[in-house]
């Protein structure tokens, strides 16, 4: 017998086909919790994070170099400006390897050994994502080489910036001074976040002295770049402050007239605004290109500079320490007729040397057979040492002491220039701690001419002569005349009296200053071969020996040194200036050049300085 045929059972099949349906949809409905669960937690708590994150895969927010301000002359002559170039950058989280990267570089463009020391260097002064210069003042033959291989290249950059220039070239090296790479010691005393877009800092004078308001401040950048690193646009900017520029009191016609007036002779010279403090002329000479410093110099360049025996890095007019010599006479004579101890009659008879009383010892005055009779005003005149023996043996170390600190001797000026040396003045106490020996009277003697360890630096001259011109008023030597931003003047030095009057009876002061204008107006002064001149002019020189000889055929680097100190006109003085010559007998010819320029006089011939001492 046949079984039954069977029928499906729908409602059995839609029963399961449901229960199927449901089991689906709830496995669904769970997995869309989790994943809607999962996304608000990345989108809403932990939202910030991830913005970021994403954010920093292609912005970046980089420093903006702020442009260095300009230095100018008092006229308005550019000393230090910033020219455009290319430069050739690395970044070096960006480069996979370092060595092989710089090799390539090497065949594009010509890196020499001490432009690789530099950058390795830089290397451990920077961060490792900083742009680090490799080498400055591209051509554009090497840029274009460094574009065509850029795909070779991921980590090295291009880049346009301003670089220091100074356009005068070596005339203010010594005051304006140089910009440089910032070393691991300045490091550690800059602001690093003002310095994040910086390579380079002041190193020397001007640029040193006012770096802060001449490197401005940094600005920022938010940028877009694409997956090679370049810069695709920027986003948003707060724009760098650029540095302030600086007008200085020199005078850059008249540096080029004293420092050409100097010729082949090593000296300093120092020119100052008596009424002001205005410095408008510092030299010293040989001096050196500060440009070469701006990229770093090569080692041979350095070794040039620093082994020669002209010594054109050594800053004469700051840190050159030489005898006062005769130059101190009028300031003992001052001292000694305010203190009553001479008056302008005293006079006395000179031999052509001096002898204290219980001693065997001879000092020698310059001229071997003396001066005759001679009174003070002679004494300046023909600047008579043994008159000034005799004075200094009068007056005692301590008010020689006394005066010269008075006039500024012994201590800085306060100019504004790092570095500057105070210079010395002799004591029994600055002897014996210095020496350990005891001071004696023949040390008195000697300090009376402004021998012995009487030291000053030209500046320091032409401070003290400045101050004598204004019969006591001693003023700040500066440099800045005035600051600017964005085309408004904001800041203006005024005079700065350093100390209190120094105190003379008019009488005084004149018998002194007439005495100094007697040096190149009567035959037998010590500048009579100054010549003709039309302005009133006070003057007195100086010799400080290298050695003792009196020989005239020695080889040049024995023979003295010669000293100036002058102002005009004498009524109303412009003008106060300090020249020494090393090895040369100059300075006269050299004032003469300065003052007929400065004072506007067309004469320009000029006497040979004969042999004098003074």
């Amino acid at each position: 017998m046949s079984r039954p045929l069977l029928l499906k059972n729908h409602q059995r099949e839609i029963q399961l086909i449901t229960q199927r349906l449901i089991i689906t949809a709830i496995g669904i409905t769970f997995l869309m919790t989790i994943l809607i669960i999962q996304l608000a937690n990345l989108e809403i708590y932990h939202h910030t994070r991830y913005t970021t994150l994403s954010t920093h895969n292609w912005l970046e927010l980089i420093p903006i170099e702020p442009t260095r301000g300009l230095i100018y002359d008092r006229h308005g002559v550019l000393l230090a400006e910033n020219i455009p170039v290319f430069s050739v950058d690395i970044i070096p989280n960006q480069v996979v390897n370092l060595q092989h990267t710089i090799q390539i570089l090497n065949t594009l463009i010509t890196l020499s050994d001490d432009q690789l020391n530099q950058f390795r260097k830089q290397l451990k002064q920077h961060r490792r994502f900083d742009e680090i210069p490799l080498k400055l003042a591209l051509t554009e033959e090497e840029v274009a080489r460094i574009a065509e291989n850029q795909f070779r290249l991921p980590g090295v950059l291009i880049k346009a910036r301003l670089m220091r220039h100074y356009p005068i070239g070596a005339r203010f090296s010594h005051v304006v001074g140089y910009v440089g790479r910032i070393n691991m010691h300045e490091l550690q005393t800059i602001d690093p976040v003002n310095y994040s877009a910086s390579h380079y800092i002041g190193k020397l004078g001007i640029e040193k002295y006012y770096e802060n308001a001449l490197h401005g401040t940094v600005g920022y950048g938010q940028v877009e770049k694409d997956a090679s690193g370049k810069l695709v646009r920027t986003l948003q900017a707060i724009k760098a402050i650029p540095g302030k520029n600086i007008y200085l009191t020199l005078d850059s016609q008249l540096q080029q007239i004293a420092e050409e007036a100097l010729d082949q002779s090593r000296g300093a010279i120092v020119v100052i605004q008596p009424r002001t403090g205005q410095v408008l002329a510092m030299v010293s000479h040989p001096d050196y290109d500060p440009n070469l410093f701006v990229q770093g110099i090569q080692q041979n360049d350095y070794q040039q500079l620093k082994t020669s025996p002209d010594r054109p890095l050594f800053n004469r007019f700051l840190h050159g320490l030489y005898p006062i010599a005769s130059t101190i006479k009028p300031y003992l004579a001052l001292e000694a007729l305010r203190s009553h101890i001479v008056t302008p009659e005293f006079s006395l008879y000179d031999p052509g040397w001096f002898q204290l009383a219980n001693s065997l010892h001879i000092f020698h005055d310059w001229r071997p057979y003396g001066h005759g009779t001679v009174n003070l005003n002679k004494a300046i005149t023909s600047s008579c040492d043994v008159y000034f023996y005799t004075l200094a043996s009068k007056m005692g170390i301590r008010r020689i002491d006394s005066v010269l600190t008075e006039f500024g001797f012994g201590a800085a000026t306060g100019i504004d220039l790092e570095g500057e040396l105070g210079g010395t003045v002799a004591s029994p106490q600055w002897k014996y701690q210095k020496k350990g020996v005891r001071w004696y009277p023949g040390d008195t003697v000697i300090s009376g001419i402004g021998q012995g360890s009487m030291q000053a630096t030209p500046l320091q001259l032409a401070s003290a002569v400045a101050t004598l011109a204004n019969r006591g008023t001693r003023l700040t030597p500066h440099l800045r005349l005035t600051e600017e931003t964005n085309g408004q003047s904001s800041h203006q030095n005024e005079p700065t009296p350093i100390t209190t009057q120094i105190t003379a009876d008019t009488a005084d002061w004149d018998t002194v200053i007439t005495a100094m204008q007697n040096v190149v107006n009567s035959p037998q002064g010590t500048g009579f071969s100054y010549g003709p001149h039309v302005y009133s002019l006070a003057m007195k020189t100086g010799t400080a020996q290298v050695i003792s000889s009196r020989s005239i055929n020695l080889p040049e680097r024995f023979r003295d040194h010669h000293l100036v100190i002058a102002f005009a006109p004498v009524d109303h003085p412009q003008i106060a200036v300090a020249i020494i010559t090393e090895n040369s007998n100059r300075p006269i010819i050299v004032l003469r050049q300065i003052l007929n320029h400065y004072l506007g006089t067309s004469s320009h011939v000029f006497a040979t300085a004969k042999h004098t001492d003074t």
